[in-house]
């Protein structure tokens, strides 16, 4: 169903916007397109992960959960650096991140 009335020019034509290309980040040795303003989280979600987190005690899959960085579900290794927010860091070009198990640290 097209909901875009014909005629009428797209919002990316009204404000003459020019997306940047799209980027490529690794994630769990996996190459992934990253487009350009994107958390890390919005990368995985559009490729359809939804799980990049295992709990301390039980191993269970964590992902987002609230989306705005109020909660620590959705922790990854990005860089080498552990327990950062999916959510809140911007994807970048060469980003390796990685699935996050219990708390990140070697134990």
């Amino acid at each position: 169903m097209n909901l875009r009335r014909e005629g009428r020019p797209s919002p990316l034509r009204l404000v003459r916007a020019r997306p940047r290309p799209a980027r490529t980040v690794t994630f769990d040795g996996r190459e992934i397109e990253a487009l350009p303003g994107r958390t890390v989280a919005a990368v995985l979600w559009a490729a359809g992960i939804t799980s990049w987190r295992t709990t301390r005690g039980t191993g269970r899959p964590r992902g987002v959960f609230c989306g705005i960085g109020a909660c620590f579900d959705c922790l990854v290794t990005v860089n080498g650096r552990p327990n950062q927010r999916a959510c809140l860091v911007p994807a970048r070009p060469g980003d390796v991140i990685r699935t996050q198990e219990g708390t990140g640290h070697e134990d």
